[in-house]
Order: C-alpha cells, then structure tokens, then sequence
C-alpha cells in the first residue's frame, strides 16, 4: 500500500501555482487531522486494501505539509501504522519549505518516523524568488540543508524549477551548481508552465510575460542532465535525478502504475481499474466528511486502450523504458533514427532528446 496525504495550507499563493491550496494565516491543523482520519477509517476497508497487509511508502504532499505541527504529523502516522504496519524501511516523505526546516522541527519530524524531506527551493535568487511570490529568500534553502543535516537525515530531495521567461533574467547555470553543491540525496526539475487562473496566466495575458522559448527550455534542460550526470547522479525519469540508492520509491509506485491512495482534498487515488479523486477545495472536503458524506468528487474505470496508453507514458517517462512491443516497428524505427530512443534487450528507452518530445512521441503511437 502506497499513501498519499494532501496538506493544501500554504501561507501564499505561488505566482505560478494552480495547486489545490487553501491560503490560511493559521493552519487548522486539528480539523485537517480529524478529517483525514474519517477518511481513512472509510477508504481503508476498500476491497484493494484488504489484502495490503503493509504500508510499503507515505507521502505528505501538498500545499505546505511542513505547516502542519510534528505532533499532528505523528498522529496520523500512528492512526495508519495501528491499522496497517509500516514495512521495514517504509519510505516516509515530507514536502517542506525551507523556512519551516530548523533544527529542532527537523528533530520531531524524524521522531515521528518520517526518513525523507523533499524542499522546494526552486531558486538561489532572490529576484527570482519574489517573482515566484516563494516565502523563502536565497539564504533559506542551505540553512534548511544544514538543520536537516545535523538532525539526521540522510535522504534529502531539493525541487528546482527551469525554463523561467527570460525577462527575470535568472541564472540557470549557477543554480544548478548551488543545488548540487549541497549535496542532495535526490533533485526534481520542474518545467516551468503557464497555468489558467494563475498569476502568471494573468501576466501573461497581459503581455507583461512571454513564455519561454522552446531552444532556451531545451538548453536548460540538457544542461541540467549534463551536470547532473557528472556530479553522479542517475537521471532516472523526466523530472528526476538521484543518487545510486535514492531514487523516489513512492513516485516510484506511480510511474509503476502500483495501487494507492490519496487522503485530503484532491487527492486521488487508483486500485482494481478504478481511479477516484476527492473534492478539490478544502472547505468541501472538511464538510462532506464531517457530516459522514462521500468526499469523492469523481471516478472512471479506464478502458484497454486507455490503460495501454498509460502504460506507455510513463513507462517512457522513466530510464528502464518499455516492453518493444508497445511500441510498433515503423515507429521504433524513427524514434531511433532521429535519436529520440534506443531500442536493446527487449526494451525501448528515449534520450534526453526524446524526453523533450514525450507528449507527442506517445501522441504518435
């Protein structure tokens, strides 16, 4: 059993963010708490859980996790192992903002059991960092790197983002070295997106940002693949790159296409061909559960097709590839041609370059 718990309280809205957030000057962390577990003593009886006697990876994701006190953290740990027992080694994941990681949250949040921080540092600018509306200044991510060290843990993941519009004028290069000169255990690349509703949309509309141009993406992207690789790390999907023994196990489980479940609002969740998802906004969700009503806002049950496509997608997305027989001989045959995979011992695996162009290599097929 993979866990997914969604904590949507942030202190602000990213300028790019169209996340299922709830912006909250005090976090209500007793409510949240109490919901999540309503609705976990109601997902847990579900026929694709009954025969899952461990809990092999749980994911704080949100929102702002780190907001939430250690003490309600270990709540809800407690409330799940008491139920289903964490599997040795269970990986335990904690998404963080850097001003939230001293030293002693550091210290309780590994008292509770969590062995794993994810921080979203996306940037050593302080430019940049305002104009992604971030909570944290330049000087943050390394303090936080430094308390999470000294309080013992030894699984750190940092999350940047790239392909910024040029007018911010953001040294991707030298951010990239300040990332890796910590020392992370694992880092994510996010491509920066234009999403509706956001205030980058917003600006965008207005003509105050112009996205970034495809040969300016690209070069970032190659040029974190190529400082990545020779700083030891394995690109070993799209967004990702770890050290030999550090790869994300429960993002992992999704690429998989394993079962699991999401708690919190938005959350989803996929078992036995099914997927569901939970009522996007936090004040719907808190409601229906607590006045014992479905929190599920949609389900579907994918078709043959639909499921193969997946199967492609991420398969492609990851470095172990796919089964050849997904994809058909004239198309293998182009895709190695111009460089975008390789096809050996049975599996097809893209490049970087294919990586660039997955969305519409898998349209293809």
């Amino acid at each position: 059993m993979h866990l997914y718990l969604h904590v949507p309280f942030c202190a602000r809205r990213c300028s790019y963010c169209d996340f299922a957030i709830a912006v909250r000057r005090t976090v209500p962390a007793e409510q949240y708490v109490a919901a999540v577990r309503r609705e976990w003593e109601a997902r847990r009886a579900h026929p694709a859980w009954l025969d899952s006697p461990v809990v092999d990876s749980i994911y704080f994701g949100g929102g702002t996790p780190s907001r939430l006190p250690p003490e309600d953290l270990a709540r809800l740990i407690v409330t799940i192992a008491a139920d289903r027992p964490l599997a040795p080694g269970a990986e335990i994941t904690l998404e963080a903002n850097p001003e939230d990681v001293t030293s002693a949250a550091a210290a309780a949040w590994l008292a509770t059991g969590i062995n794993r921080l994810s921080l979203g540092l996306q940037s050593f600018d302080d430019n940049v960092l305002r104009w992604m509306h971030r909570t944290h200044d330049s000087c943050a991510g390394p303090r936080a790197v430094t308390a999470a060290r000294r309080a013992g843990f030894d699984n750190l993941s940092l999350d940047l983002i790239f392909g910024l519009p040029s007018q911010v004028e953001r040294d991707w290069v030298d951010d990239l070295s300040r990332a890796i000169g910590l020392e992370p255990d694992h880092l994510s690349l996010y491509g920066l997106t234009t999403e509706a509703g956001t205030p980058l949309s917003r600006w965008t509309a207005r003509g105050e940002v112009r996205p970034v141009d495809e040969a300016q993406y690209t070069d970032e992207y190659v040029a974190a693949h190529r400082a990545l690789t020779q700083a030891g790390f394995e690109h070993y999907e799209v967004s990702n790159a770890a050290r030999p023994g550090r790869r994300a196990r429960h993002n992992a489980a999704y690429w998989a296409r394993a079962p699991y479940l999401g708690l919190g609002p938005s959350a989803h969740s996929a078992a036995s061909g099914e997927r569901w998802w939970n009522l996007r906004e936090w004040s719907a969700y808190a409601r229906a559960v607590e006045e014992g009503s479905d929190c599920v806002a949609g389900r579907e049950s994918p078709g043959p097709d639909a499921v193969r496509l997946e199967e492609l997608y991420l398969g492609l997305r990851t470095s172990e590839g796919v089964p050849a027989a997904l994809v058909p001989g004239p198309t293998l045959a182009r895709w190695t041609r111009d460089g975008w995979a390789t096809a050996a011992e049975g599996r097809v695996r893209l490049t970087v370059d294919g990586w660039l162009r997955l969305d519409a290599l898998v349209a293809s097929v």
